[in-house]
Formats: structure tokens, C-alpha cells, sequence
């Protein structure tokens, strides 16, 4: 396997984003969202749409790169647990027949055995038709080499954010207030009942092509819904910042062993800050399509409404 890297750096295919501050975060929905504060990012290029499966695919030939969710599990991390559960997979939504118990997402998640970023459904699915949409089922060790490759790095939970927000201070969605101007949608999410009923008025039941919805104030694709992205910070609570009063100098985040899942205190599996909400986020279960909202993830699971897009960190080129 090769890891030859890209032999020059190109920002083709991204904008620059210019130095600013901005508001961080929100006190006006999830409690992992507050308190706001005053954050300064330096400039930086980013790419305009997700990764897609035909630009993972070229990464993939030119390396030799297998994703974590092809390859089986290692038994020593995993102590106890059920060997089947160990085999080549990855985790999957289905839709349920009807209403089911919102407090347990075990009733439309699955993790299935043969799911990877070539069968995003799942074994005996493929990529037809798909090579515009988003790469899924991608780990964080997988968007990280990919970006390597391409000379690129992934954005920080800031530096996503102030993109997403398109030079909208303090907005609520990343192209305003208004979550359907004019009855128009700008993302794609989940309209109906979270996870039976999907009325499909945005036209996807899945994933969506990248750019096609509107992009935001900076040109950037896709910032809200679709899929989440990786970004490279170790979650924390917002309320765990050091000076939060403060403006915050591109910040990165915290450290990875208190990034654990409290809930599950004998899984050592540290956890990434995932930005931008996906198709399934609805109303009534997944307010998430805003740029103030940020999930934890383990870096060990790759899902099939996760990918990521990357940046570059130097100055653009003067004429």
C-alpha cells in the first residue's frame, strides 16, 4: 500500500475564508451548545462541498486505503463483546413501519455486517447513481488519510462553524432565520415524523448530490444537513472552556481522554466534535441542521450520514 502524497498543495474546488470573530455556539437550543462565546479564526481555504464517493474512490485506487468499516474490529479494544460483532461493518439507518420509542435509537439504527463507503446500504447495495453524493461510512482515521493525500487538512469544530455561518452573525440557520424562505428548502433534512414517516418534499430520502441546495453566504455547499462532518476537535461542553468570557484564539478543542461518553464510563474510545446536522434530522427528534449544533462521535464508528470536507491553512495567492 502506498501513501505517496499529492505533490502540490491545490485549492482548487475551495474558497478562502477571511480572518474574523464570531459567536460560538448558541444558548437557544441544546444544552452542549452553550454558552455562546467570542471566538477568533484566522483565514484558511475550504473545500466547497463534501467529499464525494468519485473523489474518495480516486484516493482509494491511488493508496490502497481500506476504511475501518472494512476491516474487522480488533477483540483487545473490545473486551467481552459478541464476535459477530467484531466482523467488517458499519452503522445503518432504517425506517421503522410506524411510531416507535424515541428514547431508544436502537430501534432504527442497526450495525450492519458488509455496510462500507462502497455499500452504503449495506451488503448487495453500491454506488450507481451515487458518485455525486457525499462519501459515508468513513472513520475519523479514513477522512484524516484522505486528507493527507490531498495535501489538505479537516477543518476545526471553529473553523467549520464560522464557514457554515456564511458571514451571518448569530443567525440561526447558515442562510438566515427563516428555515423555508418563501416555502423554498435550503437543506436537505428529514420532513415528517422522525424515523417512520418521510414526506420527501425536498425530493431525497437519503442523501442528496453535493450543491443541491443553495450555498451560503460564502459559497460553501451542503453546510447544514445532507451529512454530518468531521472536524478534528475533542468534544467538550461549551461550559468547560477555559476563559469563556474571552475571545478564544483559533481554538481546538479539548483532550481526547475527557472526550469519554460519561454514560459508558468502561468504553475508552475517545470522541470528535461532528458539525452541520444530516437528512435525518427532523423537528421532532434532530434540531441539528444549524451551525451552533455539534454532536460527539466516536472515532471508532463510521455511519451512513457521516462525511467530512477539508482545508487548507495558508494564504491565498496574490496576482
Amino acid at each position: 500500500m502506498t501513501t505517496e502524497l499529492k505533490s502540490t498543495t491545490r485549492t482548487d474546488g475551495m474558497v478562502w475564508i477571511p480572518d474574523g470573530t464570531f459567536l460560538m455556539g448558541s444558548d437557544r437550543h441544546y444544552p452542549e451548545e452553550a454558552p455562546t462565546h467570542k471566538v477568533a479564526v484566522k483565514g484558511f481555504w475550504i473545500e466547497t462541498h463534501t467529499v464525494t464517493n468519485t473523489e474518495f474512490k480516486r484516493f482509494v485506487e491511488a493508496t490502497g486505503h481500506v476504511t475501518l468499516a472494512e476491516r474487522p474490529a480488533n477483540a483487545e479494544d473490545y473486551p467481552g463483546a459478541d464476535p459477530a460483532m467484531l466482523a467488517p461493518s458499519s452503522v445503518v439507518f432504517r425506517k421503522t413501519p410506524g411510531p416507535v420509542d424515541m428514547g431508544n435509537p436502537y430501534n432504527w439504527w442497526t450495525y450492519q455486517r458488509g455496510a462500507d463507503w462502497r455499500h452504503p446500504r449495506g451488503p448487495g447495495s453500491s454506488l450507481q447513481g451515487l458518485w455525486k453524493h457525499p462519501v459515508v461510512h468513513v472513520a475519523f482515521e479514513d477522512a484524516e488519510a484522505y486528507a493527507k493525500w490531498a495535501g489538505r487538512e479537516l477543518p476545526t469544530e471553529a473553523e467549520w462553524e464560522y464557514a457554515a455561518r456564511g458571514g451571518l452573525e448569530g443567525a440561526e440557520y447558515t442562510w438566515g432565520n427563516d428555515f423555508s424562505p418563501g416555502g423554498k428548502l435550503m437543506a436537505n433534512s428529514w420532513q415528517g415524523e422522525f424515523p417512520w414517516q418521510n414526506l420527501l418534499q425536498d425530493g431525497y430520502e437519503g442523501t442528496a448530490p453535493v450543491g443541491s441546495f443553495p450555498p451560503n453566504g460564502y459559497g460553501l455547499y451542503d453546510m447544514a444537513g445532507n451529512v454530518w462532518e468531521w472536524t478534528t476537535d475533542w468534544y467538550q461542553e461549551h461550559d468547560k472552556i477555559i476563559k469563556s468570557c474571552c475571545t478564544l484564539d483559533n481554538p481546538r478543542g479539548g483532550q481526547a481522554e475527557g472526550s469519554y461518553d460519561p454514560r459508558t464510563p468502561e468504553v475508552r474510545i475517545p470522541r470528535r466534535v461532528m458539525k452541520g446536522g444530516s437528512h435525518l434530522c427532523a423537528p421532532n427528534y434532530c434540531h441539528r441542521y444549524r451551525p451552533a449544533a455539534r454532536m460527539a462521535q466516536p472515532i471508532d464508528t463510521a455511519t451512513c450520514h457521516l462525511g467530512f470536507r477539508c482545508i487548507v491553512r495558508k494564504e491565498p495567492a496574490h496576482p
